[in-house]
């Protein structure tokens, strides 16, 4: 079989920097360092995390006062930040700079007097924490529909900021209809939706034409990663999402002579290696990389842990 890998695939600047963040903490002060929920969606990368001696929490108040805790790349809300201050924790934050990029949008358009939307899926915790972080009415939309069944006024001073993770088209078909419905709408442009994820999903939406199945790698509560798979889905090829090579299912790919392999942005490259290893188990893999993006953004560390 020929297996075709995307590109680009995995870790984005975000991840990384959320990962250095962890490890370099580790370093410096020493286990255990305690991070408020999963650094990023991944359980291999959470797991060997905690190996090293992280502790994930998912309430601050089970950290011991003036420890060290890392608020994860998904960012946090107000009430953490004010949580961890009472607490007196030496806080390092890893939240993804678009992540707080969102947040600042929307504190902005809070002082102007509009009514945020955020585009969003309920309960994510990018959704959470931008949810706390906007000091005005917020209202979740996370479809056309509840786009089109919004109960404001024509001219209301409305707003909208998005989850960076979200389908490209889902959002922009969303913005749209806010577009048509509303005279005073202010927001940034589809663009502003993390870069990683719009060049994950380019990548898949040309490859799928030439594969007759695509693996995505990446967990389940990975927005992004699901998002590929259901990229795939719609424009008519199986899509198949699974943490790893132990997760392959041999009749996913029983009748396929190409396939597509890419992963989401919080799943490591050991991941994929370990799905084409299982892949060669059942028959003679001929591996080749699309032409793809290359990506070189870097996100800069917490200043505390540059020298480390």
């Amino acid at each position: 079989m020929k297996v075709i890998l995307a590109q680009p695939r995995g870790f984005c600047a975000g991840v990384v920097r959320a990962i250095d963040i962890v490890e370099r903490a580790l370093q410096r002060f020493g286990a255990p360092v305690y991070v408020h929920h999963e650094i990023v969606h991944n359980r291999h990368v959470v797991d060997e995390l905690r190996y090293k001696g992280a502790i994930f929490v998912d309430d601050l108040a089970e950290v011991p006062e003036g420890a060290h805790a890392i608020f994860s790349a998904h960012g946090v809300g107000r009430s953490v930040e004010a949580l961890a201050a009472r607490r007196g924790l030496q806080v390092l934050d890893a939240t993804c700079p678009l992540v707080s990029k969102v947040h600042h949008q929307g504190q902005r358009y809070a002082q102007e007097g509009r009514t945020v939307i955020l585009i969003g899926h309920a309960g994510h915790p990018e959704v959470v924490g931008t949810l706390d972080q906007i000091p005005g009415p917020v209202v979740l939309v996370q479809s056309v529909d509840e786009a089109e069944a919004l109960d404001f006024p024509e001219d209301a001073p409305l707003a909208y900021v998005s989850q960076t993770t979200l389908s490209v088209d889902d959002t922009r078909r969303i913005i749209d209809v806010l577009r048509r419905r509303f005279t005073r709408l202010s927001g940034p442009s589809v663009g502003d939706i993390c870069y990683a994820t719009q060049n994950r999903q380019s990548a898949v939406r040309e490859l799928v034409g030439q594969v007759d199945v695509m693996l995505v790698v990446g967990s389940p509560n990975s927005s992004n990663s699901r998002r590929l798979q259901e990229i795939a889905e719609e424009l008519g090829t199986p899509g198949y999402l699974l943490a790893d090579g132990s997760e392959l299912q041999p009749s996913w790919v029983s009748d396929a002579r190409t396939i597509g392999l890419t992963a989401g942005a919080s799943a490591p490259e050991a991941s994929v290696a370990d799905v084409i290893r299982a892949l060669r188990q059942l028959a003679p893999v001929e591996l080749v990389t699309m032409e793809g993006r290359r990506e070189r953004a870097v996100f800069p560390l917490p200043v505390v842990l540059e020298a480390v």
